[in-house]
């Protein structure tokens, strides 16, 4: 199944039967079945009636409303799937430090992982450009991981891992975009956009499948708690940034799928993003991605990346109540 993106300001979500209907001044845009559907985003002006809320309601589906830009505003979500036995596990587990900083080695190192990994690859399809240098050097920096006695340590060893990643990653662009290094809140260039917008709809999509699962998702253990940020979905997608997002923007630069015209800058807040139309054209070729068919390296069965985030989502429920250990996302495809 797939994400249904809404992005067509003044439009109205209703329903029909079993149905989702999008409509703007009296023309229907779309007609979905619900069952054909995971999750519902709202972008920007969209409206939406009580009774296609309550038919999301009735087949388990998650309706998410950001701005225009993909800043996550709230979610709307049933109470039928609220696990009170794993949040009260997750708590306690909190203020295990062992068990925290257990699990904060291993979320980083299987991010720097999968950071190496990407590098890798792609020296091996570009041989012409350098990249030894930096793949040394996140080697190096994820063999300290298992060394470090404090989470406060871990992320300065992940800070230097990113420096390092993000000067590889650089090079690896061979568009006509200029990328300065990573610059976030706002975002400064059309890489950088593509990257906090790639990132965004991973967090939003591990976000809604903890919540699911019954986790308190404000609750984390890598990252630190802070008031109105779902820190656990940010421990949750460290390992995906590069198979998924970085890969991503890397096909979208390399292959010259946006120009110069396809972004704009924000004349209030300043920030870099994309327009409207090319949104449309992004949210395609992320269902393409996420939804993607490859073999799990560990459990060798045909998988996507969308089921890979429930998945790990599984595995923390089960690291936290049953003590199974978690194993990090590690893929080279």
């Amino acid at each position: 199944m797939a994400n249904l993106y809404l992005t067509e300001q003044n439009s109205v979500l209703r329903k029909s039967g079993d149905r989702l209907i999008i409509e703007k001044d009296e023309e229907i845009l779309l007609e979905v079945q619900c069952h054909k559907i995971d999750a519902v985003l709202i972008f920007g002006n969209v409206q939406f009636t009580t009774q296609a809320v309550h038919e999301l309601f009735e087949h388990g589906i998650e309706l998410a409303i950001l701005t225009r830009t993909g800043r996550l505003i709230g979610q709307i979500t049933s109470p039928a799937t609220k696990n009170i036995t794993l949040r009260l596990q997750q708590f306690k587990k909190y203020w295990d430090d062992e068990f925290r900083l257990a699990l904060a080695k291993v979320i980083v190192s299987g991010k720097m992982q999968n950071c190496i990994l990407l590098v890798r690859s792609f020296s091996y399809n570009h041989p012409e450009i350098d990249l030894k240098e930096e793949i040394d050097v996140l080697i190096k920096i994820r063999e300290k991981v298992d060394s470090i006695t404090q989470i406060a340590q871990l992320f300065g060893l992940e800070g230097s891992a990113a420096r390092t990643y993000f000067d590889a990653y650089g090079k690896m662009l061979l568009g006509p975009f200029h990328f300065p290094g990573r610059r976030k809140h706002p975002s400064t260039d059309p890489v950088n956009a593509l990257l906090s917008l790639s990132y965004t709809m991973i967090f939003n999509e591990i976000l809604s499948l903890l919540d699911g699962l019954g986790f308190d998702p404000y609750l984390a253990y890598y990252h630190s708690i802070d008031y109105g940020r779902a820190s656990l979905a940010s421990d949750l997608m460290e390992e995906f940034r590069a198979p998924v997002a970085d890969r991503l923007i890397l096909y979208f630069v390399n292959n010259r799928i946006f120009d110069s015209e396809a972004f704009y800058t924000n004349p209030k807040g300043g920030g870099v993003f994309l327009r409207r139309e090319s949104l449309k054209r992004y949210f395609v070729e992320y269902e393409k991605m996420v939804n993607r068919e490859f073999i799990h390296p560990e459990i060798n069965q045909q998988t996507t990346f969308r089921k890979c985030f429930r998945l790990q989502a599984e595995r923390l429920a089960l690291h936290i109540q049953n003590g199974k250990t978690y194993v990090p996302f590690e893929v080279e495809i």
